[in-house]
């Protein structure tokens, strides 16, 4: 595969600023549902660590970032300059199958929220979680 243009220290760094709680997306949709009245956990004691926790109705969030959980990963993977990033995108979509099937079995619902969603229609993702808390 081709090379990094940028140096491996500086690919480093930037990569180490990346924030895997309280991003900016996950900060939109938590306002959101707060304006909405909705009250939610953050980051609970359950496989994956979801985002939010709804406890009582035993449902789980996760916001899932579009390049760390391999959005479109077919077309991504084609782009990608080394197999590390491969590699490590295909671990992250093999544990959130895991994390989705260990909190399944433990009784909860789960929702994956693609990070671009929430930039493209924010009310209209507060409002499939309103819904689904409304079904459970």
């Amino acid at each position: 595969m081709g090379r990094d243009k940028i140096s491996k220290e500086k690919r480093s760094h930037i990569m180490s600023c990346i924030r895997s709680k309280n991003t900016k997306v996950e900060l939109l949709l938590r306002k959101a549902l707060w304006k909405k009245m909705i009250r939610y956990r953050l980051h609970g004691k359950l496989p994956g660590k979801p985002d939010l926790v709804f406890k009582s109705r035993k449902l789980v969030v996760f916001i899932d970032g579009d390049f760390w959980h391999g959005y479109d990963f077919k077309n991504l993977k084609n782009k990608l300059k080394n197999d590390f990033w491969i590699n490590k995108i295909v671990r992250n979509i093999n544990r959130d199958k895991e994390v989705n099937s260990k909190l399944q079995e433990k009784g909860w619902k789960v929702i994956r929220i693609w990070e671009h969603k929430i930039r493209e229609d924010l009310n209209k993702v507060a409002n499939k979680i309103v819904g689904e808390l409304n079904n459970v």
